[in-house]
C-alpha cells in the first residue's frame, strides 16, 4: 500500500512531520494517498454524474467537442487516440480536458484556449471549473510542503502555478469487448506534469511499479486523493523526487460489461517556467537533464504520446 498522509497536519504543529513524511514517500515511491484535504464529497459525486452523462452521449454528439489543432488539451479526445510513450497500441479510453477558466484577454495573453460549453449538459463545465479550483488549491499546499523538503522558500512554486497550464481530465474506460491484442486501459507510463491529484476512481485497476519492479495495486481510504510526482518535478529535482511508472490494467470486471471512470488533475506550471535542475539538487549529484522550459517539455511529450 502507498503511504497515507493527512493534509490537515501541514497546517498544525505537525507541519514538519508532514513535510518529512511526504518527502520520504516521494523519494522512495513517488506516490501518496492524501486524506484531510477538504475536497467536498458532494462536488465529487455531482461531477462524476455529469462525466458519466457526457460519455453516455452518442459518438456523433461527443465528436462535436473534439477541437482540431489543440492536441487534446481542451474538449473531447476519442477512444484509442492516446498511447503511452514507446507504444503503438492506443489506450482503451476516451477523455475530456478542462483547462483554467479566465477572461478572453487573459487566455490570449497566456496562450491558452478556452473551454467549450457542452450544450447537452449545462452543469458540466461549471462543476469541472469548481473541481479544478479545489484541486489546484490542494495541490499548491502539497507543492509548499515539497518546497520545504527541498530547502526552498515555501512559496517557491506559487508564481509558476497560479494561472498555470493545469488540466482536469475526466476519463472513461469502456467495457472491453472483442480482440484487443496487447492494448490495456492505460499502458505503463509516467505523468508529464509537476504533480497529479487523482480523485477516487469508480473501479479498481490502478497499479504502481516499485523500485524492485513489482506492480502494486493502489488501494486507498475512501475519498482519499492519490497524489504523485510527475516528470517535470523529477526533472526539476534531478531525480531526488521520482516520477513512478504506473498503469491501469484490464480487470475481470472490464470484460463483464463494466466501465471505469477516473478524474486526474494534472498540475502544470506556466509554459515559461524553467525546469533546469535546482542547484539544491545538484550539490552531490551532477545534473542529469539539459535545461528546458515547461512549455518545451510539454510539447515534446505530447508528440511522444500521439496527441500532437
Amino acid at each position: 500500500m502507498i503511504p497515507i498522509l493527512d493534509l490537515t497536519h501541514f497546517h498544525t504543529e505537525k507541519k514538519n512531520q508532514f513535510v518529512q513524511e511526504l518527502g520520504k514517500a516521494y523519494e522512495e515511491i513517488g506516490f501518496v494517498a492524501i486524506v484531510g484535504h477538504g475536497f467536498p464529497i458532494e462536488l465529487s459525486q455531482k461531477l462524476y454524474e455529469q462525466v458519466q452523462a457526457f460519455f453516455n452521449l452518442d459518438e456523433a454528439t461527443k465528436l462535436k467537442y473534439r477541437i482540431n489543432g489543440l492536441a487534446g488539451q481542451r474538449g473531447y479526445t476519442p477512444f484509442g487516440m492516446e498511447h503511452a510513450k514507446d507504444r503503438k497500441e492506443g489506450d482503451l479510453k476516451e477523455f475530456w480536458q478542462f483547462g483554467i477558466e479566465l477572461s478572453e484577454a487573459e487566455l490570449e495573453a497566456l496562450g491558452y484556449p478556452a473551454n467549450p460549453d457542452v450544450i447537452e449538459l449545462p452543469q458540466f463545465k461549471e462543476l469541472g471549473y469548481q473541481t479544478y479550483n479545489q484541486l489546484l488549491s490542494i495541490g499548491m499546499d502539497v507543492l509548499k510542503a515539497i518546497s520545504l523538503h527541498l530547502k526552498l522558500e515555501e512559496k517557491y512554486f506559487d508564481d509558476f502555478v497560479v494561472k498555470g497550464n493545469s488540466i482536469l481530465r475526466p476519463i472513461h474506460y469502456p467495457p472491453i469487448q472483442g480482440e484487443i491484442g496487447d492494448a490495456i486501459r492505460s499502458a505503463e507510463h509516467e505523468d508529464i506534469n509537476l504533480i497529479t491529484l487523482l480523485m477516487g476512481a469508480s473501479a479498481a485497476g490502478l497499479q504502481v511499479k516499485d523500485r524492485k519492479g513489482n506492480w502494486i495495486n493502489v488501494e486507498t481510504p475512501e475519498n482519499a486523493l492519490v497524489v504523485n510526482v510527475g516528470d517535470m518535478l523529477q526533472r526539476l529535482t534531478n531525480k531526488v523526487l521520482i516520477s513512478t511508472t504506473h498503469r491501469v490494467i484490464n480487470t475481470p470486471e472490464a470484460r463483464d460489461g463494466k466501465s471505469r471512470y477516473s478524474i486526474p488533475f494534472f498540475l502544470h506550471p506556466k509554459s515559461d517556467m524553467p525546469l533546469n535542475c535546482l542547484k539544491e539538487c545538484t550539490l552531490s549529484n551532477p545534473a542529469q537533464f539539459e535545461d528546458i522550459t515547461a512549455g518545451q517539455y510539454l510539447d515534446e511529450r505530447l508528440r511522444e504520446i500521439g496527441l500532437k
